[in-house]
């Protein structure tokens, strides 16, 4: 489909964009809201350290959530405000959803607040 790119060249989830105009991140902010027990979420909370996958667009990738200073779990049904630090870089920007998925089911959704590094 791409003129002098061939097909083993390309992943699922790389993104296409002019040079220079999108950079990879792995740190960022986010607000999530957890899927309940009723909704197909988890049943029971998770802790600082949780590493679950991250959907973004048509790329998943693990991540390591770190709860705000007080926070000590998040519960099914919750909306909070997370860091997640991903184990490799994709492009991002503020404002992108992305799904949190765990043993093949989804388990929350949320959108990029900041991005740090």
């Amino acid at each position: 489909l791409l003129r002098g790119i061939d097909r083993k060249d390309i992943e699922r989830g790389q993104v296409i964009a002019k040079p220079g105009t999108i950079h990879p991140h792995t740190k960022f902010t986010a607000e999530v809201y957890v899927l309940t027990k009723e909704e197909g979420g988890r049943h029971t909370p998770f802790f600082n350290g949780y590493r679950p996958q991250f959907y973004f667009r048509t790329t998943d990738v693990t991540g390591v959530i770190e709860l705000a200073a007080g926070t000590e779990m998040v519960m099914p049904g919750d909306n909070v405000s997370m860091t997640i630090e991903l184990i490799t870089p994709i492009a991002i920007e503020k404002g992108l959803r992305f799904a949190i998925r765990e043993g093949g089911r989804t388990v929350g959704s949320g959108v990029v607040a900041d991005i740090i590094e």
